[in-house]
């Protein structure tokens, strides 16, 4: 549009000296009589300044062309490669830890609690005394017993020594049958008495037995229930104390139902039960490593869950009863698998992409499939290749095609931390 204004303008300065060139000449005559050349020769040079002039304003009225617009400077971006590498397949699920053992102590029977032998969360083993109930009454009940059956075998023996005797006499016609068979019925009655006794004796020496509280397992006490002094009954419902035994533990956790095939069949595979990591719940300790026990035989149709039951070792205490944590079941592992960044992935409403930095240094919008992210890595199935290099921070400054220059070291750690501050400010 510039330059036709510049050639119209360029026309008229060139019509407008044609026509003072023709008036000059014009006036160099004077009624057809030719003006001397010394009076034509300054009208001349006015002329030529005239056209002169001219092409000077024509020169330096023309319209400037605007500037060529300079390119945008690269982007700077961190990067990271696609590598290849073996990864396990998890699958993840929420579990509650349950002790393996739980037993409530309670007294057999009833009496006065005079001494206390643990510390609330104690470590504790089978058959560790936890508590003393008196013992003076059932110990005075032993030694009753045990006086009755002395006293019964006394008369035992008497009545042996008769019935020896009687039979000698009534081989010689001295004693009567009817006597003979008395003292037999005696030594009989005697006997089961004294069977009697030993069974007394025996229930008193067990009821003196249970004036100890020991422990029935291995584990930990919980709060104790009552104070030394008062009187204990086997009625009550809390008991003594609450032992949990949490070496070996459980944890039941639930998967979804889609998963059972595949669990089952892998199962089925390896001829060993799948391995189970349990994790906190922010999924950033592992708490320990246990295998599956137990596949429920229902599934849950209120959540359309199936429960499995694991079994860790426990050995650091890091599990603990009650508490909620993370589970991941290793389902399998996939050889060369192409890992990324967590945060090489972009989400948008067309679905997940990730940029490719190419060999010119320009970057594509790249479509891609994730598999799994696990423990701040990506697995990709498809959309990216092994060793590619790919924009892990800055792609909000991105667009397919723009060129970008690639941070190293300090200064890539610098706008990962910016980057991460933008992102948190809402």
């Amino acid at each position: 549009m510039s330059d036709d204004r510049d050639l119209i303008r360029d026309r008229n300065i060139n019509v407008f000296n044609i026509n003072v060139f023709e008036w000059l000449l014009k006036a160099t005559r004077v009624r057809g009589v030719v003006v001397p050349m010394r009076t034509r020769t300054p009208v001349l040079i006015i002329l030529a300044i005239a056209i002169a002039g001219a092409g000077a304003f024509s020169a330096t009225h023309k319209t400037a062309s605007p500037p060529t617009p300079a390119a945008p400077p690269p982007v700077p971006v961190v990067a990271g490669k696609v590598s290849s590498q073996d990864v396990p397949i998890y699958l993840r699920g929420i579990g509650t830890v349950i002790a393996y053992n739980t037993d409530v102590v309670r007294s057999q029977i009833q009496g006065q609690l005079t001494r206390i032998a643990f510390t609330e969360g104690q470590t504790v083993r089978a058959g560790d005394l936890l508590a003393q109930i008196d013992p003076h009454p059932f110990q005075a009940q032993l030694d009753q017993v045990t006086g009755t059956r002395d006293r019964d075998q006394a008369q035992l023996t008497n009545a042996l020594a008769n019935l020896s005797r009687y039979t000698q006499l009534e081989g010689k016609g001295y004693a009567t049958p009817q006597l003979l068979d008395t003292q037999k019925a005696q030594v009989g009655q005697l006997q089961n008495a004294i069977k009697s006794d030993q069974a007394l004796i025996e229930q008193a020496q067990i009821e003196l037995g249970y004036t100890q509280l020991t422990s029935p397992i291995s584990g930990i006490t919980g709060v104790r229930q009552i104070d030394v002094g008062n009187i204990i009954h086997p009625t009550d419902a809390n008991g003594l104390v609450v032992v949990t035994q949490i070496e070996p533990i459980s944890l039941i956790f639930t998967l979804p139902e889609t998963y059972l095939p595949e669990i089952q069949r892998q199962m089925a595979d390896n001829k060993k039960p799948l391995a189970v990591l349990a994790y906190s719940q922010d999924d950033k300790i592992k708490l320990d490593e246990g295998k599956v026990d137990l596949i429920n035989n229902q599934i849950l149709q209120t959540t359309g869950a199936v429960q499995l039951k694991a079994e860790f070792p426990n050995t650091a205490h890091r599990l603990w009863p009650g508490e909620l944590v993370n589970a991941r079941l290793l389902l399998d592992t996939r050889h060369n698998g192409l890992t990324v960044p967590a945060g090489v992935v972009q989400q948008a409403q067309q679905g997940v992409y990730a940029y490719v930095i190419k060999p010119d240094n320009t970057v594509e919008k790249r479509t891609i499939t994730v598999a799994q992210m696990s423990d701040g890595q990506a697995l990709i199935d498809s959309g990216l290749a092994a060793n590619e290099q790919v924009v892990l921070d800055g792609q909000y400054k991105l667009q397919p095609g723009s060129h970008v220059t690639v941070l190293h070291g300090k200064a890539a750690d610098e706008a990962a931390a910016q980057s991460a501050q933008q992102i948190a400010i809402p």
